[in-house]
């Protein structure tokens, strides 16, 4: 087994203790991402549309970091703070991801980190080829 952590400064950095993602063999483990821009860690500007946005970009860059890519997920939570705002992740996601689409869960929440309006974590499958040898 071997177990390498994942860090990219094109997502935010932790705020806690944890790792942007942990890679175990083919498998990455992707932290929960919130709608902070990297380069401020501030949540963006503007409505639920950014922050979904943000968060799909947030995730695309550490899958990115990790030797993936979105269509390497096999697992998707989302949490919402407001699940009215369902029909817009599914929209959004459209546009980061093809068919066949990961399973997924999508979780009403009281709240999250610095008052985002949503949070997501993923689980990668990297295919043999795309995994370096060691």
């Amino acid at each position: 087994m071997t177990k390498e952590i994942i860090h990219t400064n094109k997502a935010p950095k932790a705020i806690g203790t944890y790792s942007q993602a942990v890679k175990v063999d083919h498998i990455v483990y992707l932290s929960g991402q919130i709608p902070l821009v990297p380069e401020t860690m501030t949540i963006i500007d503007g409505d639920i549309t950014a922050q979904i946005t943000q968060v799909f970009d947030n995730l695309k860059a550490v899958a990115e970091a990790a030797g993936g890519d979105f269509s390497d997920i096999v697992k998707l939570n989302v949490f919402l703070t407001d699940l009215s705002h369902f029909p817009l992740v599914n929209e959004i996601m459209g546009h980061y991801f093809d068919e066949p689409y990961p399973a997924r869960a999508v979780i009403g929440v009281a709240a999250l980190p610095k008052n985002a309006a949503v949070e997501m974590d993923a689980i990668m499958f990297l295919k043999p080829q795309e995994y370096p040898a060691s």
